[in-house]
């Protein structure tokens, strides 16, 4: 059985689950030394992400429960966080895995 972080975060827990992956993709990134690299990546995806997170939450294909309620140009604050996390945290591992020693 996993643990219910949502009854420790409640509305914080989309918030909290993001900044824990968030420090994860921090630390990969500042070893592999690929912040600038990740900044690259991360700018050049984020307006289709934001495009595409926009019309999925509009036309409703999932929602979030457990966020914190503040939107900044019409989706949750804990998504524009997550269009940054995930390719940093993807950019992080790919670097780690295979960057030079």
């Amino acid at each position: 059985m996993l643990p219910d972080i949502g009854a420790v975060f409640g509305d914080y827990t989309y918030l909290a689950s993001e900044v824990a992956f968030g420090a994860l993709a921090f630390v990969l990134l500042y070893r592999a030394d690929a912040l600038r690299r990740a900044a690259v990546t991360v700018v050049a995806l984020y307006p289709l992400a934001y495009v595409w997170d926009w019309y999925t939450l509009e036309i409703g294909v999932f929602a979030i429960e457990l966020r914190t309620g503040v939107e900044f140009l019409g989706i949750p604050v804990e998504e524009h966080l997550f269009m940054v996390v995930v390719p940093a945290l993807v950019v992080g591992f790919h670097e780690t895995i295979h960057g030079e020693d």
